[in-house]
């Protein structure tokens, strides 16, 4: 005779189902929100590596209405005799950038022409900073041969003003950041060049599609010093960094070792990475490989793509996340100025190797207290759609991917480039833009259960440049304490939010939100409200 036990759900099983309850979720909402965008890189079938390369995107409040605006990159059709494909019906429009104008509610109204900033250029990557402390938020757009830096007039118009600053680039631009390496109030330009382009090169293996990274000559990366006037100086080779090559893809500016000067991380394809350590009298020095974040977990070069600075495990150490074609890095700032990879122990690289990695972000997207990573794949050198990722952060240097339960989404395959990530609905998530290789663009609504609580602080400098960049904001709570550096050009050619996101948990209380502004001035404001956007000003 058998019994028949009865299973009675405890406590602790209930709470096991919640706690496996998904905790992250998105929706995709381009079509609700008025973001019809699609990107094109000029031809009907790929044909060079200008046009795999794909483009990024900025989120950036360019009228100062409260509300994260979005400016997108775009291709547009090669010179005749570049291409192995000739496209031969050109497209009916022209593809261009496009700026969206965030109107509240989850809607956007497309305000290109209007604002002036269609521009004529094959563009890559955009990044947004007030380089002249007047108060409007100003924007940079790298490309393929030139690169265009607009002036905002503060009347919902730009101005293209390259010529007029100085900033001259020529050949192949990609990932580039906004820091002040100087500290002297004024945002300076780090541009990173990718290799030198040769349309006539047609030497390649047939299942290669076209010429790789590796056949074309690696390049310099240009510097350029703000003169606070409106102009800019290039200081390429007086600050050193144009004595190294390399194959820039993306570009990231953070003070890594908390010496009060921004150093600069490079993410080089099939190159070594680079991180120039600012010295803090005008130069740099290369410390990659002494730092060990040059190549990747078993020595080989890495085709890196989107680097992020982030203190993943609240040391007050920044410890940095590179996506790249294979495992991806996430590497641990272990203290003077070395860092060790983790990649493998969190859990990371058995699940990415499958992927080619591109954009990327590193936030707490559930408000749990623990910052999660959005990975965007697709294919190299073919149009090979691939799913996408989320790694839900668990505390202790461990990742777990949650991409299957974080929405119907996560099914869809694409061929995925650049994304970049803000909270645009100011409810204290964030949300994610996705572009894809000559495909239409992903807005992604964050859903997740609103039952964390949240901060977000926005930055006014007086002293220090305008937006704050460099800045070092912490806050205390529960015995615990969050930092992160405002910074300004990160991931895959793109910008994320320039507001300073915390998730809380359950911590109802902030004891402590601290402020160590780049001009050397330190704010502290004790017991600030939560669960809202707090604007602090440096005091003067």
């Amino acid at each position: 005779m058998k019994l028949l036990t009865l299973l009675i759900p405890t406590c602790a099983m209930l709470a096991a189902d919640q706690a496996a309850a998904p905790t992250i979720q998105f929706e995709e909402v381009s079509a609700k929100a008025g973001i019809q965008f699609t990107h094109s890189f000029g031809a009907q079938k790929l044909g060079s590596l200008v046009e795999s390369t794909g483009a990024g995107a900025v989120w950036f409040d360019y009228n100062n209405d409260g509300r994260m605006d979005l400016f997108v990159t775009n291709g547009k059709p090669l010179e005749p005799g570049m291409h192995p494909y000739p496209l031969r019906k050109p497209p009916a429009e022209k593809p261009h950038n496009h700026l969206y104008r965030n109107d509240g509610g989850g809607k956007f109204t497309d305000v290109t022409a209007e604002a002036g900033v269609a521009g004529d250029l094959f563009s890559m990557a955009a990044i947004a900073a007030d380089y002249d402390n007047d108060g409007a938020v100003d924007l940079f757009v790298t490309g393929f041969g030139a690169v265009i830096l607009y002036h905002n007039n503060g009347n919902g118009t730009f101005t293209d003003v390259t010529a007029k600053a100085g900033v001259k680039v020529s050949g192949w631009s990609l990932g580039s950041a906004w820091l002040d390496f100087d500290r002297d109030g004024c945002v300076d330009l780090f541009v990173g060049r990718y290799v030198k382009f040769d349309p006539k090169y047609r030497n390649y293996y047939a299942a290669d599609n076209y010429p790789g990274p590796l056949d074309y000559e690696p390049e310099t990366n240009v510097l350029f010093r703000n003169n606070c006037n409106g102009t800019f100086t290039d200081v390429s080779e007086k600050s050193g960094l144009s004595k190294h090559l390399g194959r820039t893809m993306g570009a990231t500016a953070a003070d890594f070792d908390l010496d009060g000067y921004p150093d600069i991380y490079v993410a080089n394809d099939k190159t070594e990475n680079f991180l120039f350590h600012n010295e803090g009298n005008g130069t740099f020095k290369e410390i990659g490989m002494a730092a060990g974040v040059a190549y990747g977990q078993s020595g080989e070069n890495t085709s890196a793509m989107g680097p992020v600075f982030l203190d993943f495990d609240h040391d007050g150490a920044v410890d940095l996340w590179v996506s790249d074609s294979k495992y991806n890095r996430l590497m641990r700032n272990v203290g003077k100025g070395k860092f060790e990879d983790y990649t493998e122990r969190a859990g990371i690289s058995q699940l990415a190797a499958q992927y080619v990695s591109w954009g990327t972000g590193a936030y707490d997207f559930d408000n749990d207290g623990e910052d999660d990573l959005f990975v965007v794949h697709g294919g190299l050198i073919h149009m090979v759609p691939m799913e996408h990722t989320i790694f839900r952060g668990m505390g202790g240097w461990k990742f777990d991917d949650v991409s299957r339960s974080a929405g119907p989404f996560f099914d869809v395959k694409s061929v995925g480039r650049g994304a970049a990530f803000a909270d645009y609905d100011n409810d204290g998530r964030m949300d994610a833009f996705l572009i894809n290789l000559g495909a239409p663009a992903y807005l992604l609504h964050n859903t997740s259960p609103a039952s964390n609580h949240w901060l977000a602080v926005k930055l006014t400098g007086h002293k220090s440049n305008r937006d704050g960049i460099g800045a070092q904001v912490a806050i205390t709570a529960g015995g615990r304490t969050w930092r992160r550096e405002r910074t300004a050009g990160c991931g895959y050619l793109s910008q994320d939010d320039p507001r300073i996101y915390f998730g809380l948990g359950k911590q109802a209380k902030v004891d402590r939100l601290t402020i160590a502004w780049p001009s050397g001035v330190k704010q502290t404001i004790d017991n600030p409200a939560i669960d809202r956007i707090v604007t602090v000003e440096e005091k003067q």
